[in-house]
């Protein structure tokens, strides 16, 4: 028997709902699965210009989403920081690029005026943050580049994916309600899992690659999937703090580009941040993340 609403037709039941959703959200992700892995493919200028476009959608949105004064120049003016810092990146100049990125948070403060400052700013470098991060690994790093990023990919693919078909085959428990009423633990542990094995599975039948060590890359993988759903969380909070559903409706079945890369953008500061930190330099990045 069905439950019909006020129109007398049969409310949909929750797998013609997955579907429904199913369909535009895979289609987006094959789209943006292959841009993504041609972009590493080729890599240079290529790779870091695909990462600059998502750079600046991801601060278009954001810098709407918080509808603080004087959005034009707030746009326009926190783009130039975030070309500049890639330009100075591109070079090399990474205490520039770091440099520009902060001063332009200021600026980008001094025009979101009272109340939405730290907003304004912190859009900047929420934007920022990924194409400095991934050029760092797969731009500037001279090895283990390419196998850096598909690790990145594998682990933050791998826990969003699963971590959706877990939470809507299993059910269970939510995760966090009030953020995210969608999200279970189950989601959460299954999505985390996959992702760290996913993850490991990439370097280790990486066929031109050094011998991986199993143990410290899965756990390295648990905690980057751990910090991409935390990633998700942290945008779910601003959405709800702002009172929208999605960032935008630039990505079919996903909404924006802070929907889509919320996790990626985490996880991508924290493996750099652990790259930089075991690495001989800047140039080094990719190999102390991946060799323990």
């Amino acid at each position: 028997m069905t439950t019909s609403g006020d129109n007398g037709s049969a409310a949909p039941t929750p797998q013609a709902s997955l579907s429904s959703d199913l369909a535009p959200r895979a289609a987006s992700s094959v789209v943006m699965i292959a841009a993504a892995l041609s972009t590493l493919w080729l890599g240079g200028d290529v790779f870091i210009l695909f990462w600059l476009g998502c750079a600046l959608a991801l601060h278009w949105e954001w810098q709407t989403i918080i509808n603080a004064p004087q959005f034009k120049a707030r746009f326009f003016g926190g783009a130039a920081f975030v070309v500049l810092s890639v330009a100075l990146l591109r070079e090399g100049l990474i205490e520039g690029a770091l440099a520009s990125a902060v001063v332009g948070a200021g600026a980008m403060a001094a025009l979101g005026g009272p109340g939405k400052r730290v907003w304004a700013g912190g859009g900047l470098i929420y934007a920022a943050s990924v194409v400095i991060s991934v050029t760092l690994l797969r731009v500037l790093s001279r090895i283990d580049g390419v196998e850096a990023i598909l690790w990145l990919f594998a682990v933050v693919w791998g826990t969003d994916i699963m971590a959706y078909f877990g939470g809507r085959l299993i059910g269970g428990p939510k995760l966090w309600p009030r953020l995210s009423p969608s999200k279970t633990w189950a989601g959460f542990l299954v999505g985390v899992s996959s992702g760290g094995l996913l993850g490991l599975l990439c370097l280790v039948l990486n066929p031109g690659g050094e011998a991986a060590a199993p143990l410290p890359l899965f756990i390295l993988g648990l905690l980057a999937g751990v910090i991409a759903q935390a990633g998700d969380f942290f945008e779910s909070s601003i959405k709800r703090r702002f009172g929208v559903k999605d960032s935008s409706h630039l990505i079919p079945g996903h909404g924006g580009f802070m929907d889509r890369l919320d996790g990626f953008i985490a996880a991508a500061a924290f493996a750099a941040l652990v790259g930089w930190i075991k690495s001989a330099g800047p140039g080094f990045v990719a190999i102390g993340l991946l060799r323990w």
